[in-house]
């Protein structure tokens, strides 16, 4: 056997993991079970921007490959892709040739969505949560607009390998100021609900989904890496948020806001369902997964709508959606034979606190500190509640995985 071709292969197997968006210990994990297969002993240390790979051959020669990892993608179709080629790997275990052939089979039968269905994501994502944050069918429109201009701005950085830090923020001024612009024009009736409902487009939702996921499987590195980037993000949407309103306040343009709409359980959950579509598309989703994952997003809220009808605190009716959009992609990631990450990144979309981050940043760049802190802790608090819920449901399965492991074992 060559040892060089295989360890070639599983390193790069773990780089395209990796940078399609994939959980460190999935990349880990999908190694590991590759190589132990072939019979061989590894050691494989990832983290967001590194990853090592060793192994020792039988006559007892040391080998290790190291690759960099650079900016991670949402390419979760790929996700799907590389981890269904690991698993054929570890039943079949062809010859180091053959597998590396299926590899570059797989690397090449990726589908990428064209960029006018990636701004159709844009669109319905901007436009779907615009309605379920408050807005009327005029705001949706303001805010796919405004969803597009996001959609063409990133893709025109992205082609020039803009860092994701200054991306944000540009993308977060052209999103207020597409905004106040619709306000100025007599267009938007509540400003608020379109910029809202457009920035869910650049919350990072994948990011802080994989941070939770890497603690609970004990990347504590890797996790601490993530949450860092988000907050990172976070900061990146405050400081384009904040230079469009002082832009706004300089130019005398004031924003107007109808009171938000209140509508049905029903109708939130369709425009939840909606939106989700739309970040289905921006992750690259394909097939019946674009349904299922819209369907889990619904689902996610319909429970936190039946909490709340029911008498429950905000918090506990966060929780109980965490848990149900947990269980939800953990239970299609089974029946469905694909990576739970696919489902549950969409499903809490409509849990993350977006409205939360607006108004927090608002009151930071208005000045009013009281309003900042309140807010603020409110916001984290939910983001906590969300992360208990997909800690726990995450847990609980990894421990019934181990134990049929080891009664399999028996």
């Amino acid at each position: 056997m060559d040892y060089d071709i295989l360890l070639d292969l599983v390193t790069d197997l773990g780089y395209n993991l990796a940078m399609s968006g994939a959980e460190t210990f999935r990349v880990e994990e999908s190694i590991n079970r590759i190589l132990a297969s072939y019979g061989i002993d590894s050691e494989v240390f990832a983290i967001t921007n590194c990853m090592t790979v060793s192994i020792k051959t039988p006559d007892g020669k040391a080998i290790t490959r190291m690759k960099r990892i650079g900016f991670h993608g949402n390419d979760l179709d790929a996700v799907e892709r590389y981890s269904n080629l690991s698993r054929r790997i570890c039943s079949q275990r062809p010859d180091p040739e053959t597998a590396l052939q299926w590899l570059q089979e797989t690397h090449q039968s990726r589908i990428k969505y064209k960029l006018p269905l990636y701004l159709l994501g844009n669109i319905l994502g901007a436009a779907g949560f615009a309605v379920f944050f408050g807005g009327t069918l005029l705001d949706a429109f303001c805010a796919a607009l405004c969803g597009l201009l996001v959609g063409l701005s990133d893709h025109f950085f992205g082609k020039f390998g803009t860092n994701q830090f200054f991306k944000t923020i540009v993308c977060a001024f052209i999103m207020t100021v597409g905004g106040n612009i619709t306000s100025v024009l007599g267009l938007a009736n509540n400003t608020d609900a379109v910029i809202i409902g457009t920035l869910m487009i650049l919350v990072p939702g994948l990011l802080f989904t994989n941070a939770m996921r890497d603690i609970i499987f004990g990347d504590t590195n890797s996790g601490i890496n993530r949450i860092v980037q988000v907050l990172l993000i976070a900061a990146a949407i405050a400081l384009g948020t904040g230079a469009a309103w002082n832009l706004s306040n300089v130019l005398g343009e004031m924003m107007v806001n109808s009171p938000t709409q209140s509508y049905s359980w029903i109708i939130q959950c369709i425009a939840a369902f909606i939106g989700c579509i739309g970040f289905s598309f921006i992750f690259n989703i394909h097939g019946p997964g674009i349904l299922l994952c819209a369907l889990g997003g619904a689902v996610s809220w319909g429970i936190f709508c039946v909490a709340a009808h029911y008498g429950c605190s905000e918090t506990m009716c966060y929780f109980l959606s965490a848990l149900s959009a947990a269980t939800y992609a953990e239970a299609m990631a089974r029946i469905r034979k694909y990576p739970a990450i696919s489902y549950l990144v969409v499903s809490i979309f409509p849990l993350i606190p977006g409205s939360g981050i607006y108004y927090t940043t608002n009151c930071l760049v208005m000045g009013d500190m009281s309003g900042f802190t309140d807010t603020g802790k409110q916001t984290i608090a939910i983001a906590g509640v969300i992360a208990v819920g997909i800690l726990m449901i995450s847990t609980l399965v990894r421990l019934w995985n181990e134990w049929k492991r080891k009664r399999a074992s028996v």
